[in-house]
C-alpha cells in the first residue's frame, strides 16, 4: 500500500544529492523503526520531490528563451572586444586634447594679460597726448575768447585720472606732466572766473543769448550748482518784474471791468503759468548740459520766488478786499449767534469773496500739481527703486513747506470758516422767508435751501482741496440735520390738530394758501403747516440722495488721480451727507404717525363700527336685498374716498401713497376686529367676501402701491367663511395650501369657524391643523 516507485526512484537522486550538500536529507534512515516515522519520512521526500519537478518543469518552459539569450550572448562578445578597442583609443584622444587644450588656454591666459596691459598702455598714452591737447588748446582758446572750446578742454582734463597719469613720471614725463597740471588748473580757476563775470554782465546788461551762452559753460567746468543758483536767480528775477507788473494792472482795474471780482486770482495764475512755461521751456536745456536729475534744484529757486509774489499778491488781495475785516465780522457773528440788527453781518456779500479764495486755491493746486509732476518726472529719469523713493519723499516735503502751501492752507481755513457761515445764514434766511405757493404741495424753504447748500458744497469741491471739502461736507450734514431738518420737526413735532371734519379740511386745504400766505383760522394754519412740513420733509430726501449722488461724481471725477487715503476720507464724508436723507425720512414718518392717531383713526374706527350693525346671519331675500341696497360697505368706500380726496391736494405724491397705506392698515386692523365680533352663516361669509373685494379694489385703484398683501388676513378670514363644510377647510390647508401661504394661525382658524353659526364645535374641534 505504500509502493510509490517514483518516489522511491527519487529516493536514489535525493541521496545523490544529499552528497553533494551540507545537509543531508534525513540522518541515518537505518534509524526509522517506527512506522510512523517511516511514514513521516516517506512524506517529506514526496514534498521534495514536487518541489525539485515543479522547479525542473519551470526551467524547461524557459529553456528556449534562455537558449536564445545565450546564441545572442555569443553574437555579441566580438564586438565587445572591438567596443573595448575603440573606448581605449577615445579615452587615449581625449587625454591628449585635454593636455593640448590647457597648454592652449595658458597661452590665451598670457595673451588677455598681455592684451590688457597694451590696452592701459595705449589708454595711458592717449591720456598724456589729450592732457598736452587740453594745454595747447585751453590757452588758445582762451586767447581766442573761445570760452566754450576751452570749457571743452578743461571738461577733458577733469574727466582723466590724474594718478594713473602720475605713474608715467618714472618714465622721465614727470616735470612735463606736471607743468601741464598746472597749466591746466590755472586756466581751469581763469575759465570759471570768467564765465561767472560775464554770466554776471549778461545778466546786468539783459543780453538773453550771453546769459544762455555761458549758463551751458558752468556744468563744463564743474560748476553745475552755481549755475543753476545764477540761472533761477536770472529768471526768478523776470518773473517778480512781470508779477509786479501785473499786480499794477489788477491794482488800476475797477469794478466795471469784468474779471474784476477774480482779478487776484487771475493774476496769481498769470504768475503760475509763467513759472510753468520756463520750467517747459528750460527743462531740454538742463537736461542736456546739467544732465537728468537737476531740474529740481532750479525748481526750487523758481518756487522761493513764487512764494515771495504770492505772499505779496494775497497781501494786496486782502487789503483790497477786506478780507482781514470781513473774516473779524463772520467771526464775532458765528460766536454771537443772535446779533442786534445793526451789528447783523449780511451773508450775501461773502459769496462773491468766497468764489475768488475758491478760484485761487484751484490754481495753485493745479499748478502745484505741474510741479510735483515735473519733479518727480525729472528724478525718475535719474534715479530708481531706494534712491527714487527718497528722491520722491523730499520733493513731497518742500512742497508741503513751501510758503505758497502754507498761505492757501491758511486762507483755506478762512474760506471755510466763511463758507460755513454764509450756507448756515443763508439757510436759515430761507427758512425765516418760507412761502407756500398756490398748487404747490412744498413751501420755498426746500428748493432755497438746498441751492445754497449745494451751490456751497460743489464751491468747495471746485477748490481741489481736499481737507476743504471734507469740511464743507461735514458742515453741508451738520446744517441740514440740525438747522434744516429740526425746523420740519419742530413743525411736525406740533401735530395735526384733532377735531378733524373732512369737508372743513377740504374747504381749508383748498382756500388757505393765498398769496403765499397761510391764512384762515389758527387749527386751519396748523393743519396746512403739519401737511407742508411733512411733504418738505419727504421732497428734501429725494434732494438729499440726488445731492449726494452729484457731488460723488464730481469728486470721483475731479479726485480720480488723488491717493486712496484721500479718496477714502471723501468717499466716507459723502457717504454721511447721504445718511442725513435717513434723518428726514425719520420727520415724515414721525409725521405719519401724527397722521394715523390724529387723522386717520378716529375717522376709520367709528366708519368700520358700523359694519357690526349690519347683520351677515342672513336669508336668501336679505342677500338680493343687500346687492339692491348695500348696507355698509359702499358708503364705507365713500367716506374713505372722501377723506382720501382730502388729503390728495394737500399732500406730495410719495406722502399720498404712504397715507392711503396707512388706511389701508387701520382698514384691516379694524375691521379684523369687527370680523372677530360678527356672526356669520353661509350667504352672510358670501356677502362679506363680496364686501372685502369691493374694498380692496377701491383701495388699489387709488395708489400706486401694493395693497392686496395687506388684505392677506382678511382675505382668508373670508375663504373660511365662504366654506360650505368644516373639512372642506383640509383642502386649502397644509400639504393642500400649493402657492398660498397661511397668515392666520391654527387657533385663529378655529376662532373664524366658530363664527359660522352652521357649523358644529364639535367638527371644529376635530380638525386637525
Amino acid at each position: 500500500m505504500y509502493a510509490r516507485p517514483s518516489c522511491i526512484r527519487f529516493s536514489k537522486m535525493a541521496a545523490s544529492r544529499s552528497d553533494a550538500t551540507s545537509l543531508p536529507t534525513f540522518d541515518g534512515v537505518e534509524n526509522l523503526i517506527t512506522l510512523t516515522d517511516i511514514q513521516k519520512a516517506f512524506d517529506e521526500l514526496c514534498v521534495e520531490e514536487e518541489s525539485m519537478n515543479a522547479e525542473l518543469d519551470n526551467l524547461l518552459e524557459h529553456q528556449s528563451a534562455l537558449e536564445n539569450k545565450m546564441s545572442g550572448l555569443h553574437k555579441i562578445l566580438p564586438n565587445l572586444q572591438i567596443l573595448e578597442t575603440d573606448s581605449k583609443q577615445l579615452s587615449s584622444m581625449v587625454s591628449f586634447t585635454s593636455t593640448l587644450a590647457e597648454n592652449v588656454s595658458s597661452k590665451v591666459r598670457q595673451l588677455d594679460v598681455a592684451k590688457s596691459q597694451v590696452t592701459a598702455c595705449i589708454t595711458r598714452v592717449e591720456d598724456i597726448l589729450d592732457l598736452k591737447f587740453c594745454t595747447d588748446g585751453v590757452q588758445t582758446a582762451l586767447q581766442n575768447e573761445d570760452y566754450e572750446k576751452a570749457a571743452g578742454h578743461v571738461h577733458r582734463f577733469r574727466s582723466l585720472d590724474e594718478n594713473i597719469l602720475r605713474m608715467s613720471e618714472e618714465s622721465g614725463e614727470g616735470s612735463t606732466l606736471d607743468s601741464s597740471f598746472r597749466l591746466l588748473q590755472e586756466a581751469e580757476e581763469k575759465l570759471k572766473s570768467i564765465v561767472n563775470t560775464k554770466f554776471d554782465a549778461a545778466v546786468h546788461s539783459g543780453d538773453f543769448a550771453s546769459i544762455e551762452r555761458f549758463f551751458k559753460i558752468f556744468p563744463l567746468i564743474g560748476l553745475h550748482e552755481e549755475g543753476l543758483t545764477k540761472f533761477g536767480k536770472f529768471l526768478s528775477s523776470q518773473i517778480a518784474e512781470k508779477s509786479r507788473g501785473n499786480l499794477m494792472i489788477a491794482e488800476s482795474v475797477t469794478h466795471k471791468d469784468k474779471n474784476a471780482n477774480v482779478i487776484y486770482a487771475e493774476t496769481a495764475t498769470q504768475l503760475f503759468e509763467s513759472i510753468a512755461n520756463i520750467i517747459e521751456v528750460r527743462q531740454p536745456l538742463i537736461e542736456t548740459y546739467f544732465g537728468s536729475g537737476k531740474l529740481f534744484s532750479l525748481m526750487k529757486i523758481l518756487q522761493k520766488e513764487c512764494d515771495r509774489q504770492v505772499r505779496q499778491i494775497l497781501e494786496k488781495f486782502k487789503l483790497k478786499r477786506d478780507f482781514d475785516a470781513v473774516v473779524q465780522q463772520v467771526q464775532q457773528n458765528a460766536v454771537f449767534h443772535r446779533p442786534s440788527a445793526t451789528e447783523k453781518f449780511d451773508p450775501k456779500v461773502l459769496d462773491v469773496l468766497l468764489s475768488e479764495v475758491v478760484l485761487l486755491n484751484t490754481r495753485t493746486e493745479l499748478f502745484l500739481r505741474f510741479f510735483r509732476r515735473r519733479a518727480v518726472g525729472d528724478m525718475e529719469s535719474a534715479y530708481s527703486n531706494d534712491d527714487l523713493k527718497e528722491k520722491i519723499k523730499e520733493i513731497d516735503k518742500f512742497i508741503s513747506n513751501c510758503d505758497l502751501n502754507r498761505l492757501m492752507q491758511e486762507l483755506i481755513g478762512n474760506y471755510i470758516m466763511m463758507e460755513e457761515f454764509f450756507m448756515r445764514e443763508m439757510v436759515l434766511k430761507a427758512v425765516s422767508m418760507d412761502t407756500v405757493e398756490e398748487s404747490s404741495h412744498t413751501s420755498s424753504m426746500v428748493d432755497d435751501s438746498f441751492y445754497i447748500v449745494k451751490k456751497c458744497v460743489r464751491r468747495a469741491v471746485s477748490s481741489s482741496s481736499v481737507d476743504g471739502i471734507c469740511a464743507m461736507l461735514n458742515h453741508a450734514s451738520t446744517v441740514l440735520e440740525q438747522d434744516f431738518r429740526e425746523v420740519l420737526f419742530s413743525r411736525v413735532r406740533a401735530g395735526f390738530p384733532s377735531g378733524f371734519d373732512l369737508t372743513q379740511a377740504y374747504n381749508m386745504v383748498q382756500s388757505s394758501i393765498q398769496q403765499g400766505k397761510l391764512q384762515s383760522s389758527d387749527q386751519e394754519k396748523a393743519k396746512t403747516t403739519f401737511l407742508v412740513a411733512m411733504n418738505n420733509a419727504e421732497v428734501s430726501c429725494e434732494y438729499c440722495k440726488s445731492l449726494k449722488s452729484n457731488i460723488e461724481e464730481e469728486v470721483l471725477r475731479s479726485f480720480s488721480k488723488s491717493s486712496e487715503q484721500s479718496k477714502a476720507k471723501l468717499q466716507s464724508c459723502v457717504t454721511d451727507l447721504g445718511n442725513v436723507a435717513v434723518r428726514l425720512k425719520e420727520v415724515v414718518d414721525f409725521g405719519v404717525s401724527q397722521l394715523r392717531s390724529s387723522a386717520i383713526k378716529p375717522r376709520i374706527k367709528p366708519l368700520t363700527d358700523a359694519f357690526l350693525s349690519t347683520s351677515h346671519n342672513i336669508s336668501e331675500d336679505d342677500f338680493s336685498n343687500y346687492e339692491a341696497n348695500d348696507p355698509w360697505v359702499q358708503n364705507y368706500i365713500l367716506q374713505i374716498d372722501n377723506m382720501l380726496a382730502t388729503f390728495k391736494s394737500a399732500l406730495s405724491t410719495e406722502n399720498y401713497d404712504t397715507f392711503v397705506s396707512q388706511v389701508t392698515t387701520e382698514v384691516t386692523f379694524q375691521l379684523e376686529k369687527a370680523v372677530l365680533k360678527t356672526s356669520f352663516n353661509r350667504l352672510g361669509g358670501l356677502q362679506f367676501d363680496k364686501e372685502l373685494r369691493a374694498l380692496v379694489g377701491y383701495l388699489s385703484s387709488v395708489t400706486t402701491w401694493t395693497i392686496r398683501d395687506k388684505f392677506a388676513r382678511l382675505t382668508q378670514m373670508a375663504t373660511i367663511l365662504n366654506l360650505e363644510r368644516v373639512n372642506e377647510l383640509l383642502d386649502y390647508w397644509g400639504p393642500n395650501s400649493g402657492p398660498l401661504t397661511w397668515r392666520l394661525t391654527p387657533t385663529e382658524v378655529r376662532n373664524i369657524l366658530s363664527l359660522r353659526v352652521d357649523f358644529r364645535s364639535e367638527e371644529i374641534k376635530k380638525l386637525k391643523l
